[in-house]
């Protein structure tokens, strides 16, 4: 059984996948692969990257949506939406993988568990602008009130900040974006996560 990280990275081909190596040795646990223009070739390609990148560090490695991907490539999970395979048919096709599910309340982490989720990756917390389409923040208090069936992972305008209080709230870790990616020392800004969520 995988243990689950406390702070994911998620990482596209437009990143500076340079910084991966550097990234787990600051502590970093976790890396999503998330590409939503990628081919499949070039998401397997992505994941071998990553994968050979942070692996010797001991971070964990999952692919967002795509069961075959992370089982092909090795990787330790996939991080399911609302719109991708199910959770109960991710789980009867790879018993053994970390598998995440997206919710955003209380009910749907209950029903990621009974169908057999790893994790909810519960979010978004706090205004995020690195995906389109987001409802409203969903703020700490909510995913307190969510937290009890799985472990959550907070997402969505996460920085070290909101981190602490989702950590405050019940939250296993948390998943961030802008807050390595964007920022002017993405390992000085890592370092301060993983002190966060400590």
């Amino acid at each position: 059984m995988f243990v689950l990280p406390r702070l994911f990275c998620l990482v596209s081909s437009t990143d500076d996948l340079a910084l991966l190596p550097a990234l787990a040795g600051a502590g970093v646990e976790g890396f999503q692969v998330r590409d939503k223009s990628a081919t499949t070739a070039e998401l397997v390609d992505l994941t071998r990257v990553v994968l050979d990148a942070v692996a010797p560090y001991g971070a964990r490695v999952v692919v967002n949506d795509r069961v075959d991907v992370a089982l092909a490539t090795g990787a330790a999970g996939v991080h399911l939406g609302a719109d991708d395979l199910p959770v109960a048919a991710a789980r009867r096709l790879a018993p053994d993988l970390l598998i995440g599910a997206t919710c955003r309340d209380g009910e749907a982490v209950r029903r990621a568990a009974e169908e057999g989720a790893s994790y909810a990756g519960f979010g978004p917390v706090a205004r995020s602008g690195s995906k389109a389409g987001l409802p409203e923040p969903l703020g700490t208090r909510a995913l307190g009130e969510a937290a009890g069936p799985l472990p959550l992972v907070a997402i969505g305008g996460v920085d070290a900040q909101v981190a602490r209080a989702a950590r405050e709230a019940g939250a296993h870790g948390v998943a961030v974006i802008a807050a390595v990616w964007r920022h002017p020392d993405p390992i000085a800004a890592a370092k301060e996560l993983v002190r966060a969520v400590a």
